[in-house]
């Protein structure tokens, strides 16, 4: 009996030590030789680590001084990459640990990629970074398409119209704060970073949980202490089983995980409650969660479990996006002051001093085009990675074998000369001035909600809630930029501010 043990367990040791060199060696070296035949170029394989040594390294040096205040800034962003492009030029590829990697910059076919979502799927991250938020963005098949149709409802235009009071709530609340601060003073230096994170969640806590940030605060506390600890581990290799091994690491991250779900599980309960005693909403995206846990229907139904994943996602990507195109925004009208004074009138002579309303919002052309200019130089997600469905996928008339990852930059389509012009890295709003269509010459090249079926669920939020939140402070402040302003753009997955976005406010 013995013997047969032991055979048995000799069996499973040389199987997992197969797996194990295959993954190392053996199937990336394949992968190369087929990559190379097709005619791409790139880096050759490094046992294990492959790039990921020198990318961290480039990334860290980067991050260590700031640049001239300028949209040219992918180097800084992207310095590896940017070194792989100007190398070997078009398509290349490089490698993520074992796995090959091709930097795909050409906005055709990042938008060809974008619109084949049953062949080039989302990326499943590691169980230490899935911790941050699963839910929606991760999906894929059925399960994607039912959470797709349960939440749709609640980004529907003549919802977030609706929303407009609770929006409008959170600004002030914002104005209030900075108006107090310039009470001694006819301008003042501040960092408008943190409020804008501020009021992005306080909207998103308000319209998509019936919450206000203050309860919702340590939640967002916590999903950016939770965001530290994972940052280091999005570009590293994980070791199947690693998030069981009690490091300092995973431990923080686990009791940040279980505050964040014990803090939801409160506002779940408090809605529940509620809703029992018939005061729901029935517009907030959380009842719209909470009603699908008890649907009849196996398929229309979610687990307590996804619940608990989508309302980290929306706490998570709800608030970040908006805060980061409302940030750009502002620090690249306090640049240029000539579209800062050009927006102003707009908003004074669409509203005055009174609360913007939703058809206003509707047609304000020139905030519109300075918004859509931001986020083609600044796309709150710079780059994003698709993985190539089993069987693989021809794209740009390349195989693509199962196995490969995709780097989709959204930067290089936005900055892309070809399709964008010479001043494609120029501050010119006044390019969006007859719409996208016509800016983009017919071509899907503006992509800064993604593209096809798996766009953004809450771009229309966050178009919304930017033009609300600009035009209050418009009607409000001045502002340029201080001094002590760094101009560093910076991120991992999201493009922020390194140092915040110093700015001086002065009361018009």
């Amino acid at each position: 009996m013995s013997y047969i043990i032991l055979t048995i367990l000799c069996i499973f040791i040389l199987q997992y030590i197969w797996k194990t060199i295959n993954w190392v060696w053996f199937k990336p070296r394949k992968i190369e030789k087929l990559l190379r035949q097709q005619g791409l170029v790139g880096n050759t394989y490094k046992l294990l680590y492959g790039d990921l040594k020198v990318n961290s390294k480039l990334r860290h040096e980067a991050r260590e001084k700031s640049i001239p205040f300028t949209n040219d800034y992918v180097a800084r962003v992207f310095p590896f990459f940017h070194q792989l492009e100007n190398k070997y030029g078009g398509i290349c590829f490089s490698w993520m640990g074992p796995t090959p990697f091709i930097n795909l910059t050409d906005p055709i076919l990042l938008t060809d990629a974008f619109s084949r979502m049953h062949e080039f799927l989302k990326l499943q991250p590691n169980p230490l970074v899935a911790s941050l938020a699963c839910g929606l963005a991760h999906y894929e098949g059925d399960k994607w398409d039912m959470h797709r149709k349960l939440l749709n409802p609640a980004f529907q235009m003549h919802k977030l119209k609706m929303t407009l009071p609770a929006f409008y709530t959170s600004v002030v609340e914002i104005v209030n704060k900075w108006d107090n601060l310039l009470r001694t003073s006819s301008s003042r230096e501040i960092d408008v970073y943190p409020y804008l994170t501020s009021l992005t969640g306080d909207v998103i806590s308000r319209i998509a949980f019936g919450s206000t940030y203050v309860e919702g605060r340590k939640i967002f506390e916590l999903i950016h202490e939770q965001q530290k600890c994972i940052a280091p581990l999005v570009n590293s290799i994980y070791i199947s089983g690693w998030k069981y091994v009690p490091t300092k690491t995973n431990k923080m991250i686990r009791d940040k995980n279980a505050e964040i779900e014990n803090l939801l599980k409160k506002i779940i309960d408090k809605k529940v409650k509620a809703m029992k005693n018939g005061e729901g909403s029935k517009d907030d995206v959380l009842e719209i969660l909470i009603e699908s846990t008890s649907k009849k229907e196996k398929k229309l139904r979610m687990s307590f479990r996804d619940l608990i994943e989508e309302c980290k996602l929306f706490y998570f990507v709800g608030h970040e996006s908006t805060s980061l195109l409302l940030v750009w925004t502002m620090i690249l009208l306090s640049k240029h002051q000539d579209w800062q004074n050009r927006a102003r009138e707009e908003v004074l002579a669409t509203f005055g001093a009174n609360p913007p309303d939703f058809e206003g919002l509707n047609r304000l052309k020139i905030i519109k085009m300075i918004i859509h200019e931001v986020s083609r130089l600044y796309p709150p997600v710079p780059s994003v990675i698709r993985r190539i469905k089993a069987g693989g996928a021809t794209l740009g008339g390349l195989y693509l074998p199962e196995g490969v990852l995709l780097g989709m930059s959204i930067i290089h389509a936005h900055h892309n000369p070809k399709y964008w012009g010479e001043d494609a890295k120029e501050f010119k709003p006044e390019r969006f001035s007859d719409g996208v269509g016509k800016a983009t010459n017919g071509t899907n090249t503006f992509l800064p909600f993604g593209w096809g079926l798996r766009n953004c669920i809450g771009q229309n939020l966050a178009l919304i809630e930017t033009k609300m939140a600009l035009s209050v402070f418009l009607q409000k402040f001045a502002f340029e930029l201080s001094p002590s302003y760094s101009h560093a753009p910076t991120g991992v997955i999201t493009l922020k501010p390194q140092h915040g976005a110093h700015l001086i406010l002065r009361r018009v």
